[in-house]
């Protein structure tokens, strides 16, 4: 997309605002190079690493902390023969350490099926010897540790042995002479890298030795006695020693990073990569924006569109319905000065190029975007005295250089074309324009003034006319839009409001009543009427919200009763169950206790059905059946002639059942579902039920089996088979996490082959 249209629409102004929210410089620069992708799977593909990065933040807190950058680091590395000093090895340490916390937090993505964050995990190989020789080699504080070598160790030693027989030969020597009265200080200090002691000046002849500096303020001098000057040589060599040493483990980390040179790099991009999806959600959450999907060939659908820099500004910016279906190509806006008609053009665009670089806008959810590759704007007054060039003349020049380059791929701002020129020679020039944008399927935003391009709105095909409304009382604007009308200009109105002579408006409202040109009155009725059908539409959204928050809240409190009353149901089941392996009740009296619970579920009033019963023979595999006690329709998978049982799956449980138990559908195939399931335990020994958890999501197919448990316990079964499917063993994973950590189980197993085996999961309750 050209630069210029950038710039009209003031994008690098958006960047700025979302590249203060980087806490690197490096992130910050690489918000202010974003720009617009050209292919919707990567504009989506963006959206959805947004979405899924911001449910992290939210879910975890994770917050990046501010890091160096390091650009200027790897560039040094380029050069065989240059070490890294102290100070850029310990940035890049804690870079790295920054990155490695980011890791191990985003490992949850696979848990939480979080695709595209699981792909930005995968695109690092980590610098593992780096690191660690750096976390051995460099301290908290950005120092050389002493462990870094052994001969570094023993240097360090013996300086510290140094220094302590220095202090203790400076102490005996203040109080062996008595010179304490000379010293400004009673310590021992350094000065030109050696120690001294701090001499009163005045005192300076009394003492042999020598003096290496003075104070600023001349009062104390830097005195060292002779019995150091040994000593200080001796540490000087050891000094020497330790410089040596420094530079060897330097040049040894130096050679570690330039190993792993590519791998650190990928590390510290994936930060500065982070870094600037943070600033994204963290622009979300204070600008009120949002991740849109774009789709080639929608329609515009902006719900609650705000400019973004006005929000940002805290201006109290006015939210607007952008709408034109698919089938339109062109909205042309209409309506009086200063009502809003430019702002909503440079929304539109400005939107559009934000979501297509990848950066969240400021709309409400569902909005919609279609796809386009270039986006052209002429807004504003381009006129130029240097260049000899008018406001009618730039408009042309403007038109004519992008005009070739306009297809069905392009989205095309026009703010009142042709006002530079006589009215009626303008207005035709727009409407040949608007034709032309027409026949190349270009999509265009266009606001005007002149009657016949309103009315040119009104009856073209392909084209969507709009007003700005103004409020019928006051005449000032409300700044929101009205479809499938045109609005006047208004033109006196607004200048009465902004202080125009009374007179001069006066006799400008006599000119128009003398050329036959005053439409004010029907076009001030259409506004009012529209004005009255926006504020009905606003009461019934009021009402609608009402009503869905009512309804939220009831069934918010009959999920709570159900989950009360399935726990409670789910306790005595187990209960029951325990009583009777432990021999205290029989299996009739278990059975009438399960019974007596499954009543407070609605189960224990089984329906009554006339159902003509049927032989065990009547029966065919493949075919609808009905399951007379529960009053619900299966279909047959398999038959047990030996005992003369029937395999019956009902919406995705299967179940042995007694052929008695069982009858014809009725001939409309209408069967009345109960709400809830009933369950039932087996009068036929142990029982086995399936659950196919295949092609779901992890939480949704955790939540059917946890209320498939529930089911089960309450028949009396004592086998489950799992169903989840082989694939990437993710789902597997997740339900045997779900078993472990269920009382009720005894044991689980993967199946045998032949019965499914790493696909199926059969499990043994307790």
């Amino acid at each position: 997309m050209e630069s210029r249209s950038l710039q009209l629409l003031e994008f690098p102004k958006v960047l700025k605002v979302l590249s203060n929210f980087a806490v690197s410089s490096s992130g910050a620069q690489a918000c202010l190079d974003l720009s617009p992708m050209r292919e919707a799977d990567t504009i989506n593909s963006v959206s959805r690493f947004f979405r899924q990065g911001h449910n992290f933040s939210k879910e975890t807190g994770f917050r990046l902390s501010i890091f160096p950058p390091l650009e200027g680091l790897f560039e040094f590395l380029i050069k065989p023969s240059n070490i890294l000093d102290t100070d850029a090895l310990f940035a890049l340490v804690q870079t790295l350490g920054q990155a490695r916390l980011l890791k191990e937090a985003l490992s949850i993505a696979e848990k939480r099926e979080w695709d595209c964050i699981v792909e930005f995990l995968e695109g690092i190989v980590w610098p593992e010897k780096t690191f660690s020789g750096l976390k051995r080699c460099i301290d908290p504080d950005g120092h050389i540790r002493d462990e870094s070598s052994p001969e570094l160790y023993d240097v360090r030693q013996s300086l510290r042995g140094l220094h302590q027989r220095c202090s203790k030969k400076v102490r005996d020597y203040i109080h062996g002479e008595d010179i304490s009265r000379f010293m400004q200080d009673d310590f021992m200090t350094i000065s030109s890298d050696r120690y001294v002691l701090p001499l009163k000046s005045n005192f300076k002849g009394r003492l042999q030795g020598i003096i290496h500096s003075y104070s600023n303020t001349g009062e104390t001098c830097y005195f060292e006695p002779l019995f150091l000057v040994e000593l200080n040589n001796t540490m000087q060599e050891l000094k020497q020693k330790e410089r040596l040493e420094e530079l060897k483990v330097l040049t040894y980390l130096t050679g570690l990073v330039r190993a792993e040179h590519v791998e650190c790099e990928a590390a510290y991009g994936f930060l500065v990569d982070y870094d600037v999806l943070q600033a994204k959600i963290s622009f979300a959450e204070s600008l009120g924006a949002v991740a849109v999907d774009v789709e080639a060939g929608a329609g515009f659908n902006f719900q609650g569109a705000r400019h973004p820099l006005l929000v940002a500004a805290d201006m109290g910016v006015h939210p607007l319905n952008i709408e034109l279906p698919s089938e339109q190509r062109v909205l042309i806006i209409s309506g009086g000065n200063a009502g809003g008609k430019t702002v909503c053009l440079k929304t539109v665009g400005l939107l559009a190029v934000m979501a297509f670089s990848g950066i969240p806008v400021t709309v409400d959810k569902g909005s919609i975007l279609p796809l386009f590759k270039n986006i052209f704007v002429s807004i504003g007054d381009e006129q130029s005295l240097e260049e000899n060039v008018s406001t009618f003349s730039a408009q042309i020049q403007a038109i004519s250089r992008i005009w070739d380059s306009m297809d069905s791929s392009t989205l095309f701002i026009l703010d009142e074309f042709g006002s530079g020129t006589d009215p009626a020679q303008g207005a035709a020039l727009a409407q040949a324009v608007i034709d032309g944008l027409l026949e190349n399927k270009v999509t265009c935003f266009a606001a005007t003034h002149f009657p016949a391009l309103k009315t040119y709105a009104l009856v073209t095909e392909g084209v969507r006319a709009a007003s700005v409304l103004f409020d019928p009382g006051t005449k000032k604007p409300l700044f929101r839009i009205a479809y499938d009308q045109v609005g006047a200009s208004i033109a006196l109105d607004v200048a009465r409001e902004h202080g125009f002579p009374e007179c001069l408006i006066t006799k400008a409202e006599q000119y128009l009543l003398m050329e036959g040109s005053e439409t004010g009155s029907v076009m001030s009725r259409l506004n009012d009427l529209a004005v009255s059908r926006e504020l009905e539409l606003e009461e019934l959204d009021r009402e609608r919200e009402k009503l869905r928050i009512k309804r939220a809240k009831f069934e918010e409190r009959f999920e709570k009763e159900r989950i009360a009353v399935l726990n409670d149901v789910k306790a005595q089941a187990q209960a029951v169950l325990k009583e009777w392996q432990d021999g205290k009740i029989g299996r009739k009296v278990a059975l009438k206790k399960l019974a007596d619970a499954r009543g407070k579920i609605g189960g224990d009033s089984k329906p009554k059905i006339e159902a003509k019963a049927f032989s065990y023979d009547d029966i065919e595999v493949g075919t609808d059946i009905l399951n007379i006690n529960w009053d619900r329709k299966g279909i047959v998978l398999e038959k047990d002639d030996r005992k003369k049982r029937v395999k019956v799956d009902m919406d995705g449980v299967a179940m042995w059942m007694p052929a008695d138990q069982l009858g014809p559908v009725k001939k409309d195939g209408q069967i009345n579902r109960p709400q809830i399931s009933p369950v039932e335990a087996s009068s036929h020994g142990d029982m086995a039920l399936k659950v196919d958890l295949r092609g779901k999501r992890a939480d949704i197919a955790i939540s059917e089996l946890g209320k498939f448990f529930d089911q089960a316990l309450l028949r009396g079964a004592t086998t489950i088979e799992v169903v989840h499917g082989r694939g990437t063993g993710a789902l597997r994973r997740e339900v045997h996490i779900f078993l472990d950590n269920n009382p009720t189980v005894a044991s689980y197993a993967l199946a045998p082959e032949d019965q499914g085996g790493d696909g199926m999961t059969l499990v043994e309750l307790v």
